[in-house]
């Protein structure tokens, strides 16, 4: 399920909304870092800014984002924990909720393209089955 897909781009995503939306900070994390765990309670989704994120579930690696990927979204959706853990070594720019609701209910096309990433993301795991 590795797919290079410019999720956020610089057309809909953060890199396009740069001038009205400033993050509050961006976080660093080594390689086998492990950013959430199964289980978290979401406060954020994440955008990788450099680098690369596995989304795994126990040894299993589900996915491989590149940069400008979102993940961690579902849970801050639906407020039910993690379902994955999140690691490697990469540069990410938290979004919080008051800061997604915000892009959701101003931008229409970072929401489209939020709802985009979660549809494709369960076609591929409806295949996977």
């Amino acid at each position: 399920m590795n797919h290079r897909a410019n999720e956020l781009g610089t057309r809909y995503g953060y890199g396009g909304y740069g001038h009205r939306f400033r993050p509050a900070g961006r976080r660093t994390y080594n390689a086998c870092d492990v950013i959430f765990q199964r289980g978290d309670k979401a406060e954020e989704l994440f955008v990788i800014q450099s680098g690369t994120v596995e989304i795994r579930l126990g040894n299993r690696v589900l996915d491989t984002l590149p940069e400008r990927s979102i993940f961690g979204e579902m849970a801050l959706i639906d407020g039910a924990p993690r379902s994955a853990i999140a690691a490697t070594g990469v540069k990410l720019v938290p979004v919080g909720e008051k800061q997604f609701l915000f892009l959701a209910s101003r931008m229409p096309h970072f929401a489209l393209n939020v709802m985009r990433t979660l549809a494709r993301r369960l076609r591929a795991t409806n295949n996977a089955l």
